[in-house]
């Protein structure tokens, strides 16, 4: 998607007639199913966050508020935390994917009140530390996060110098693997791929040469369908384990992902934000999309057409 741009789609204006032979009475002819009859929600602000599971709700979302409601949607690719500050400023009306973020719950919808959460997308997420498959078979106790120091060595690239290579994504994501590296005590080092794209390109590239790789990696995510990378489990999480980011020393915790929208524009009644507050749906939809999105070159209207027309009896419980 492109930064602040804005996806017109044609509506036609359906009008009200009386209906032949009515002496007494008119009955209006009802717009046949999928046609908006006005554009009560104007231009929809969704930020769009780095990673294709997002690009997928955000291209799901934009087609059905178009082609369905008239509404007009703009997005703006932004990291997680100046989508946040975009709520603050009034220039995105809703975030779509939220990942915890208790510290900005906190900040803009406890304190400061601009921000309100819109209930649960459906989508369960995991993050955590993975290799790819082939090591798993080989080294069966690698799995153990324990052992992992006894393989850094297979790890080390030009990159990571004396100490083993944990590859992380975009740099912008939110994570604590530097100090789970650091208060687990273990011989790694963090290199950023620098994208999505880049990091599955990576441990599809690992699983295919069969070379060493350690990295963090995520659910719901398409890839996962192509080559199921083996999760390392770390520490158990439990509540307030993560709370202070220098002192982590515990396993991601599993998020029920949810919506963030701007106060403001809730509370105005926007059809738009009723809608968004009804999505709801599952991980194999949003791979599904993200898939055909990413690995089969269809464009985002596209992907989110041939989802919406295979599943018309689940979006329409969103429409207001």
């Amino acid at each position: 998607m492109v930064t602040g741009r804005i996806l017109p789609r044609v509506i036609a204006a359906i009008g009200l007639a009386a209906l032949a032979g009515c002496s007494t009475s008119e009955a209006a002819i009802s717009p046949p199913p999928g046609v908006p009859v006005n554009n009560r929600c104007g231009t929809v602000n969704i930020a769009v966050n780095p990673w294709s599971g997002y690009a997928a709700n955000a291209a799901v979302v934009s087609y059905l508020l178009e082609s369905e409601m008239g509404c007009k949607v703009a997005t703006a690719e932004l990291s997680e935390t100046a989508s946040w500050a975009g709520l603050n400023d009034g220039s995105i009306d809703v975030i779509l994917e939220n990942w915890g973020h208790d510290d900005l719950k906190k900040k803009y919808i406890d304190r400061q009140k601009i921000a309100v959460e819109l209930g649960l997308t459906g989508n369960k997420g995991v993050l955590g530390w993975y290799v790819p498959p082939w090591m798993a078979k080989t080294y069966p106790d690698i799995t153990d996060w324990k052992n992992l120091n006894e393989y850094a060595e297979l790890f080390k690239t030009a990159k990571s110098g004396a100490k083993g290579q944990f590859l992380a994504g975009d740099p912008s994501f939110v994570s604590n693997d530097p100090a789970l590296i650091e208060n687990l005590k273990l011989n790694f080092t963090v290199v950023y791929a620098g994208s999505e794209d880049k990091l599955i390109a990576a441990f599809r590239k690992a699983q295919a040469d069969k070379t060493p790789l350690l990295g963090y990696f995520y659910e719901p995510q398409w890839f996962l369908s192509d080559v199921k990378l083996v999760h390392i489990p770390l520490p158990n999480y439990t509540p307030g384990c993560d709370s202070d980011p220098e002192k982590v020393a515990c396993d991601y915790q599993p998020y029920d992902l949810d919506k963030i929208g701007r106060k403001a524009w809730v509370d105005s009644g926007n059809p738009a934000a009723t809608f968004i507050k009804n999505w709801q749906w599952t991980n194999a939809d949003q791979n599904q999309v993200a898939k055909d999105m990413v690995q089969n070159g269809l464009s985002a209207e596209d992907a989110a057409k041939k989802w919406a027309d295979a599943h018309r009896t689940v979006w329409e419980k969103w429409l207001p």
